[in-house]
């Protein structure tokens, strides 16, 4: 099947989803973008609004589309599913949306598409594993959008409590999507120095104080936008752009994204997110890093709630 390295399909017209449109139609990185949902009309309005800034951005194509056109995509980006409610954890989401996403899946896969497949719907983790399970592609090409948000506040929020520039911190969430994440301090690094020693040489804090401070707002910072205006959108518009950066561009840039652990980290038959490679042709390998030992426990025990999750379907 030909590929159109430039085509992107994005499966939900909702507020993720156009959020993510907005915000890839403006660097030029797409060549075409095509929408789908099951609301049409809710699709042709979109398409319409956003084509109206054409003038004033790079070329590209938007149109609505059906599910022929995953055939020659390059890459698919799934956000169709019920939204997360105040209150309400991810993992509550797993019966709304697993028979939604097995759905798509299906039309996926009689596409014959060999795109790169990312899910964002939530819990990504649990419906990574199984669009992986439907669609029968390689692991490498069936990735969730996991952590790269995550990681993304836990950067900024490391930048605001050191005042420094947040593209000057390197740092990761690990394991799930939700509420039992792991803050990786082991491997968080500022100007390329153990973030142990930079506090150390800064003396502006207590450690270990300030380490689970941030951890719990990182963790809970999803909950508290849902809180103060109904969902979170622009901060996961723009990680997958990002993620998409990755995969167009053939980067093999290191990105936190979902994907099937295979012993790596003593982890196997899940999916979380770890260090990964990500280029076009999605996870070329995973980055398996020495954890300190509570967070490499704490690791296991975030598996442990996904394999839950996955139990209370059967």
């Amino acid at each position: 099947m030909h590929q159109d390295k430039r085509k992107v399909v994005v499966i939900g017209a909702g507020s993720v989803g156009t959020a993510y449109i907005y915000a890839l139609l403006q660097g030029g990185l797409a060549g075409e973008i095509v929408l789908l949902d099951i609301d049409t009309k809710r699709v042709e309005g979109e398409v319409m609004d956003l084509s109206h800034g054409l003038p004033f951005i790079p070329p590209v194509k938007i149109r609505a589309g059906d599910y022929n056109d995953c055939s020659d995509a390059s890459l698919i980006v799934v956000t169709a599913g019920a939204k997360q409610k105040q209150g309400q954890s991810r993992l509550e989401l797993i019966r709304s949306n697993v028979e939604i996403v097995g759905l798509i899946c299906e039309k996926i896969k009689k596409s014959g598409s060999e795109a790169v497949f990312v899910m964002v719907t939530n819990p990504v983790d649990i419906l990574t594993f199984l669009a992986l399970q439907r669609l029968g592609w390689p692991k490498e090409r069936v990735i969730g959008s996991g952590t790269v948000l995550d990681s993304s506040r836990f950067k900024y929020m490391l930048s605001m409590h050191c005042g420094i520039d947040a593209r000057n911190v390197h740092a990761y969430i690990l394991g799930e999507h939700g509420d039992s994440e792991v803050a990786a301090w082991s491997m968080t690094h500022i100007a390329g120095i153990p973030i142990k020693d930079y506090c150390a040489i800064c003396g502006a804090c207590d450690n270990l104080k300030t380490y689970e401070q941030i951890t719990v707002e990182v963790r809970n910072s999803a909950y508290h936008i849902i809180d103060y205006k109904g969902s979170t959108y622009y901060g996961i518009g723009l990680s997958l752009v990002r993620i998409s950066e990755a995969i167009l561009r053939n980067e093999n840039s290191v990105l936190t994204v979902s994907t099937l652990l295979e012993g790596e980290y003593g982890l196997s038959d899940i999916c979380l997110s770890v260090p990964c490679i990500v280029g076009s042709g999605g996870v070329s390998s995973i980055i398996t890093a020495k954890l300190d030992p509570a967070e490499q426990r704490a690791l296991e025990s975030s598996a442990d709630v996904l394999r839950e999750g996955l139990k209370s379907l059967s």
